[in-house]
C-alpha cells in the first residue's frame, strides 16, 4: 500500500472537502480537517496543510490535487515512522516474517494468530492476488485468497481456543500477555519452516510497546530482539502482515463455521447487540455450562446474555 503526502493551502483542502462530501468518515482523526475513504484510497487532511493519501490508488488519487516532491511519496508502504528510524527504510521490498492476529475483540471464537514469511520475489505476485489488509476484504475475498497463498507462503498459525483462554484469563493472565505467547511461538514455528534460511526483519502488528511485549515472554523461549519491529496498522508495511491477517481471519471464519454448527444457528461475529441475544439464544437451547467453550466469559455480553435469557423466563 502506497502513501502520498500533499502540502496544500487551505482553500484546496475546503475544495477537496465538498469534492468527497459522499465519502466523508464520521472519526474525528486529532488535528484534521476531514477524512474521507474511497474505494481504493483514505483521505486526511490536517489543518498544517498536509494532505495525507494511503491506499493502492494514493498516488491516482493525489495527482487529482497535486503533485507530489520525491521525499514527499513513500514506496509500497514505507511510513513516516520509518523515516524516523523506527523501521528500516525500505523494510516493504525486504523478505520478511509478518505476525497478526485476529478474534481479540470477538466475544464468540478464539484468538487467531498467524506469522507469515513473504519474499522479497513474491511481493509482486501477492499483490496480484490481491493480498492486503482483511480488514478491508469480505469473507469471501479472504476465503479464496487463503486458498491460494496457504500453498505458497511458508506460515504458522496458533489458536486459543475459548476453553484454555477463560482458563488462562480467570488465572489472571492478561490477553496482551496470551497475545505476546502466541506471537512468539508462531513465529519460532516459521523460523523453523525457513531454516537455514533467514529474514531481513520480523514485524508485528504492533498491540504493546516492544519492551512490554518481551517482558511478557520472560521465562520462555524468545525470538531474539535483533531485526524484530513493531507497528500498528503493519498490513500496509508490508504484504507479509497483510498475509498473516488473511490466513488468521481465514482460520477464524473456519472455527466459527464449526461454532454455527455445533450451536445449530449461525453465530455473529464481534462483540455487539447480536452476541448478546446469541449467547442468550445458545444458554436456552443448551445451558450456560456451554458457554466457556464457545465465548469469552469475562465480556460484558455475558451479563448481558444472561440478563436476556432471565428476561424471557421470568
Amino acid at each position: 500500500m502506497g502513501n502520498v503526502v500533499l502540502n496544500l493551502d487551505m482553500n484546496k483542502i475546503i475544495e477537496m472537502r465538498n469534492y468527497y462530501g459522499k465519502n466523508l468518515l464520521d472519526k474525528n482523526i486529532p488535528g484534521s480537517v476531514f477524512a474521507a475513504k474511497t474505494g481504493g484510497c483514505m483521505v486526511t487532511a490536517y489543518k498544517s496543510g498536509k494532505v495525507l493519501f494511503q491506499g493502492n490508488d494514493s498516488e491516482k488519487e493525489a495527482s487529482r490535487w497535486g503533485t507530489a516532491s520525491p521525499s514527499s511519496k513513500t514506496s509500497a508502504g514505507i511510513t513516516k515512522s520509518a523515516a524516523k528510524g523506527d523501521l528500516p527504510v525500505g523494510i516493504s521490498q525486504m523478505s520478511v516474517i509478518g505476525s497478526d492476529e485476529v478474534g481479540t475483540g470477538d466475544f464468540f471464537g478464539p484468538i487467531t494468530v498467524v506469522s507469515a514469511y513473504v519474499k522479497k520475489e513474491q511481493i509482486p505476485l501477492l499483490k496480484e492476488l490481491g493480498v492486503r489488509d482483511s480488514k478491508d476484504l469480505n469473507d469471501e475475498k479472504i476465503i479464496a485468497i487463503a486458498k491460494v497463498i496457504k500453498d505458497i507462503i511458508p506460515f504458522s498459525l496458533m489458536t486459543l481456543k475459548n476453553e484454555k483462554y477463560n482458563q488462562v484469563q480467570q488465572s489472571g493472565m492478561s490477553q496482551g500477555k496470551m497475545k505476546a505467547i502466541l506471537h512468539n511461538q508462531a513465529i519460532l514455528n516459521v523460523l523453523d519452516k525457513i531454516s537455514p534460511e533467514k529474514p531481513e526483519a520480523i514485524l508485528i502488528d504492533q498491540f504493546v510497546q516492544g519492551s512490554t511485549y518481551y517482558q511478557h515472554l520472560k521465562g520462555q523461549k524468545a525470538v531474539a530482539k535483533e531485526n524484530v519491529y513493531f507497528s500498528t496498522k503493519a498490513e500496509g508495511i508490508h504484504l507479509a502482515v497483510a498475509a498473516a491477517s488473511i490466513l488468521a481471519r481465514y482460520a477464524f471464519i473456519q472455527y466459527i463455521d464449526k461454532l454455527s454448527d455445533a450451536a445449530g444457528f449461525r453465530i455473529p461475529k464481534g462483540a455487539g447487540a447480536q452476541v448478546d441475544v446469541a449467547a442468550a439464544k445458545l444458554i436456552m437451547s443448551k445451558g450456560r455450562d456451554i458457554l466457556p467453550s464457545f465465548v469469552k466469559l469475562h465480556f460484558a455480553n455475558t451479563d448481558k446474555a444472561n440478563a436476556l435469557v432471565n428476561k424471557k423466563r421470568y
